[in-house]
């Protein structure tokens, strides 16, 4: 059996690596300490993979940091360093990085409908984003277990809160997955091979 025709890669309705963008807000290591809505380590792997992800498919990436400039934060978390070094960090001091000049304009500029957007708090420096691109006619996907809040309440309702303004709940893997869709194209596979990864150190037989 042989494949379709690969669909537009730029308008097609799922995630390609034409048509989205990387958004990282907020990894930084208090805030990553801070998270009670799934175990810290676990959530460092996934948002680490998600980066990874981004990178193996070429995604432009945006990436934000809160109050590095003033001295009250430090950087983002090594594990992430790692794996984006090499971009540039829009630093701020708003809570919701869509009413920072610089952060916006660094996303308006990709000039891609589709946003992977990851932050935390889930409840704060992701909603409000998330909410504001929405309003402006973005599609806005959040990996679930890539982000985090101050307790699992309140990163359950902020998700839900985003959910019914049009947010659409994606995992990790399903990133992986969509951006991929198809073994024939052998370029990506290596980096693919990441989703059988899993933070607790078991790793399916490949």
């Amino acid at each position: 059996m042989a494949s379709e025709t690969i669909r537009n890669p730029h308008t097609d309705q799922l995630l390609t690596p034409e048509n989205s963008a990387l958004i990282i807000i907020d990894y930084q290591p208090i805030q990553v300490s801070s998270i009670r809505s799934m175990p810290c380590d676990e959530l460092v792997f996934n948002i680490t993979s998600v980066a990874k992800a981004a990178v193996n498919y070429d995604l432009p990436i945006v990436h934000s940091t809160v109050n590095v400039a003033t001295g009250r934060n430090k950087p983002p978390i090594q594990e992430l360093q790692d794996v984006l070094g090499h971009l540039p960090t829009y630093d701020r001091t708003s809570i919701n990085s869509w009413e920072d000049a610089g952060f916006k304009e660094a996303v308006k500029s990709i000039g891609r409908k589709k946003l992977i957007m990851t932050a935390l708090w889930t409840e704060a420096c992701l909603t409000f984003p998330a909410l504001d691109a929405v309003q402006e006619g973005y599609e806005v996907y959040v990996p679930v277990d890539a982000v985090g809040g101050t307790s699992l309440a309140a990163h359950e309702a902020a998700l839900r809160r985003m959910e019914q303004a049009g947010v659409k709940l994606i995992s990790r893997v399903q990133m992986y997955c969509e951006l991929q869709r198809d073994w024939s194209r052998e370029a990506t596979v290596p980096g693919f091979m990441g989703v059988f990864d899993n933070f607790d150190g078991f790793n399916v037989e490949r």
